[in-house]
């Protein structure tokens, strides 16, 4: 992670916010291929491709991760809901309120992007 120039670790670093955030997503009012921070960077495609999977990998960040969710994004977030159930995964908004209150107790809480274990 030491090597490469800046302006490379920049572009991954916008590519990724991009990338989580899905940015390339064309249903969405907002939005641009990622391809096109490569460009603006001066960066070759797979350049700026690679340093983000670098950077997605060294911090874990994953499509639908709460973490790496806005707050006032998290109920577009299903996975930010999930929860495990005798081998199953459910959305906790769809629970009866007794699953609802045992899944907050035990530390579930989407609305700070934060989950105990």
């Amino acid at each position: 992670m030491l090597g490469g120039k800046p302006t490379t670790w920049a572009c991954g670093i916008v590519r990724t916010i991009g990338w989580v955030k899905f940015l390339d997503d064309s249903s969405r009012r907002q939005h641009m291929k990622l391809t096109v921070i490569d460009k603006a960077f001066g960066v070759a495609e797979s350049t700026g491709q690679g340093k983000s999977k670098a950077i997605r990998d060294l911090l874990k960040i994953r499509t639908f991760d709460p973490q790496w969710t806005l707050p006032s994004r998290m109920n577009e977030n299903p996975m930010a809901w999930m929860i495990e159930i005798h081998g199953f995964l459910v959305d906790a908004r769809y629970l009866k309120r007794e699953f609802q209150v045992e899944a907050l107790r035990k530390g579930l809480d989407p609305l700070k992007g934060v989950r105990k274990r």
